[in-house]
């Protein structure tokens, strides 16, 4: 059982938020959506909860109302294999109203906050030359979108 699980409120759009998040990653899906019922502050039969997994973590999205926002003190972090993953994942996430950010960063359309990085950022950024690891951080900081190959050039 996993201890702990994040917990995302948004206004209205959590099933449409864990139907394009599941779409995304593999051992991922929608395990349960519950509804509201009469008397409760949202309509009666709309979607309360969606719990579901992304590649194997459990999440739960809740439909809060307009009360809850998300910020950029919290993200969620992929680790990805290589550019063509950064670039798919970037591409989904920022589709239709998504917004890039720098060093990795972006939000997507509902305003949840993702770091796409390499699984080997650490390694990429390293270099025994103080110059070279300084050139690299240099053109990282001056990316959105994290692209390796440049820097490995730099």
């Amino acid at each position: 059982m996993q201890k702990i699980t994040t917990f995302l409120t948004f206004n209205d759009q959590a099933e449409e938020a864990a139907q394009l998040y599941t779409s995304l990653f593999p051992e991922s899906k929608i395990t349960r959506v519950t509804h509201y019922s009469a008397g409760t502050y949202m309509p009666a039969g709309s979607v309360m909860t969606v719990e579901f997994e992304l590649a194997g973590q459990k999440y739960v999205a809740l439909n809060g109302g307009p009360y809850f926002t998300f910020s950029t003190g919290i993200s969620l972090s992929v680790s990805c294999a290589n550019q063509a993953e950064i670039d798919a994942l970037w591409d989904k996430l920022t589709a239709n109203g998504g917004a890039p950010g720098d060093c990795g960063w972006l939000k997507d359309r509902f305003g949840v906050s993702w770091q796409i990085t390499p699984a080997n950022m650490f390694q990429l950024l390293g270099s025994a030359d103080p110059a070279q690891r300084q050139r690299k951080m240099a053109a990282m900081m001056q990316m959105q979108k994290i692209d390796m190959a440049a820097i490995e050039n730099a």
